[in-house]
């Protein structure tokens, strides 16, 4: 029945102006500002009377018109349209018009706001025709500018010109509203998933993240820790032994440069061998044993020799640095091996 109503409206005929509500011609005639009143001479168009004073002959001239050229809002009648996708929508309006040539508005079309709100609203059911119903929503500015680019290049002839067109509201029938509300919810839970989700990866990667600059952190505070270590302790422990070794040998040297140092290094000799011979067979089975390995005194008169040896060259090379320098006579190598021979019978 609202199809019908609607339908019934938009072939309503078009309103005829009274011309009862016209100015009478007195002769002298004062046009108010932004109006034009269109005057006839005996029924033939004559001229366009300016905003201020104005004469005419009277009875033989004739407002016929009276345009006014402010701006003009018109609410465009609700209407059913339907779009791309099948969808049956009720949509209304408002345009905004301004004449621009009072001769083409009087003589050009009977009633031109009229002709205008008709043609605004078949251009709306013929654009929203080309659009679904997802696309009306989000393309009303670019649906606004095509309706009055329609009505401008028809509304020239009649001396009118569509200045801009609004869509008031739009009513979508209560089921496809409802899916329209399901689907929307849908795509905020949808939304608010992958949020979570990128959430929770962010999350992990992050604890990820801090768990590898710990890592990396304690193992490069271990690494400076032990090489602080090695760098101060077992420095230091080095220098000590070394220090400790130096003095060891200085003492020895001096030990030996004394009266009867041989006979003392003979005797450390033979008791170390005792002592290394009394440790075979304790922690392996394997062993290597000299070819005399009971005659102390010749293992002992051996290792004397080789001593005595390095010693000889090593005092060779300090006279030969320096000449000068005189050092103490020592005995015979025979005479002290013989004595050594002695004592250990």
């Amino acid at each position: 029945r609202s199809q019908q109503l609607n339908h019934t409206v938009w072939l309503a005929p078009a309103p005829r102006r009274l011309n009862s509500g016209l100015p009478v011609n007195i002769g002298v005639l004062f046009v108010p500002q932004q109006e034009a009143w269109v005057v006839e001479r005996m029924g033939k168009f004559h001229r366009i009377l300016e905003p201020g004073l104005n004469f005419l002959i009277p009875l033989l001239d004739r407002i016929r018109y009276v345009q006014s050229l402010k701006e003009i809002v018109i609410n465009v009648p609700e209407q059913s349209a339907v779009t791309l996708d099948n969808v049956t929508l009720q949509i209304d309006g408002v345009l905004y018009l301004r004449v621009m040539d009072p001769y083409k508005a009087s003589y050009g079309v009977e009633d031109p706001e009229y002709a205008v709100t008709q043609l605004a609203q078949t251009t709306m059911r013929s654009e929203l025709g080309k659009l679904s119903l997802d696309r009306v929503f989000r393309e009303r500015e670019s649906l606004n500018a095509n309706i009055v680019d329609a009505i401008n290049q028809a509304s020239d002839c009649w001396g009118i010109r569509c200045l801009r067109y609004e869509i008031k509201d739009i009513h979508v029938p209560p089921r496809v509203k409802e899916s329209m509300q399901m689907q929307v919810e849908a795509e905020r839970r949808k939304r608010a998933t992958v949020l979570e989700s990128e959430g929770t990866r962010e999350s992990a990667i992050n604890v990820a993240e801090g768990q590898k600059q710990a890592q990396i952190l304690a193992s490069e505070a271990e690494k400076a820790e032990q090489i602080n270590k090695a760098a101060g302790r077992e420095a230091n422990a080095m220098l000590v032994r070394a220090r400790a070794k130096a003095e060891a040998i200085q003492l020895l040297a001096a030990a030996l440069a004394q009266q009867h140092g041989s006979a003392a290094a003979s005797l450390s000799v033979a008791e170390q061998y005792v002592s290394a011979f009394s440790k075979l067979a304790k922690d392996s089975n394997t062993l290597l044993l000299p070819a005399n390995a009971g005659d102390v005194t010749n293992m002992v008169t051996q290792a004397l020799g080789i001593y005595t040896t390095l010693t000889k060259q090593q005092a060779v090379k300090t006279q030969d640095e320096t000449p000068s320098a005189h050092k103490d006579p020592q005995p015979p190598l025979t005479e002290v091996l013989k004595s050594e021979e002695a004592s250990s019978s």
